[in-house]
């Protein structure tokens, strides 16, 4: 998933991408999003994220809290939300779609 840049309107296209990125939110600097799912889903889920995200060179907290896996991309040292971190969350918007229709 990309955003169109717009030059035109100085608009910052990262947040452009986030609005498409219904359910995640942003948290300072980082991104947070909680799904719903089982323990099954919740391996299935960790296990393509994990893949993904050594491609992309990004270390996202993945942790389970009450029957919901609860994912945050970005650093907590202040650094800014980058393209790839964006781009994972689509990716795993994918991937929970995906886990969620097998079972």
């Amino acid at each position: 998933m990309r955003a169109r840049r717009r030059r035109d309107t100085g608009s910052d296209y990262l947040n452009d991408a986030l609005a498409l990125l219904s359910g995640w939110t942003r948290d300072g600097v980082q991104l947070r999003r909680d799904l719903a799912c089982d323990d099954s889903q919740h391996a299935a889920l960790t296990e393509r994220i994990k893949v993904a995200a050594d491609t992309l060179h990004i270390r996202p907290s993945i942790r389970r809290i009450n029957g919901h896996t609860q994912i945050c991309l970005g650093s907590q040292d202040g650094t800014a939300i980058t393209d790839g971190e964006v781009t994972l969350a689509a990716r795993i918007e994918d991937f929970y779609r995906t886990v969620v229709e097998r079972s």
